[in-house]
């Protein structure tokens, strides 16, 4: 399968493995920028891309990113998309967070996606769960 990209920034870099049969591609910063304690901001990447259809690019945390503090939100990118890819980061941390151009930010996965037809019902199945949320299966 191809992912086909396009550079709308001189200093972008394609997304890339950073190792054979890694999941994840590394998505790059197009810019400086200093992320202040607590703040949110799209950091742009520079870069287009065409997700194929019947796919998503899904954006997730680079581990050596989120031990310090910073992590992604959002991160759908759909087939449909041909828009800047930017990567929407927080900084949880007690120090401002220095992004350098062509630092990696985050990755993507592409994945497969199932359409679903939503039916309203006017009930739902029982489960052994049932309503069951946050902490209800216990700590152990």
């Amino acid at each position: 399968m191809e992912l086909k990209a396009k550079k709308i920034n001189k200093d972008a870099k394609l997304p890339q493995y950073g190792h054979k049969g890694d999941a994840g591609l590394d998505l790059f910063s197009s810019t400086n920028f200093v992320l202040a304690e607590g703040q949110v901001e799209a950091i742009p990447t520079g870069i287009k891309i065409a997700v194929p259809e019947g796919y998503v690019g899904l954006i997730w945390d680079k581990s050596g990113v989120s031990l310090k503090g910073v992590h992604r939100l959002a991160g759908v990118i759909d087939s449909g998309y041909r828009g800047e890819v930017k990567v929407v980061m927080i900084n949880l941390s007690n120090e401002p967070y220095v992004i350098d151009r062509g630092m990696k930010i985050a990755q993507m996965l592409v994945q497969p996606i199932t359409i679903v037809d939503v039916v309203e019902m006017d009930d739902l199945d029982d489960t052994s769960r049932g309503e069951g949320g946050f902490g209800s299966t216990g700590k152990f």
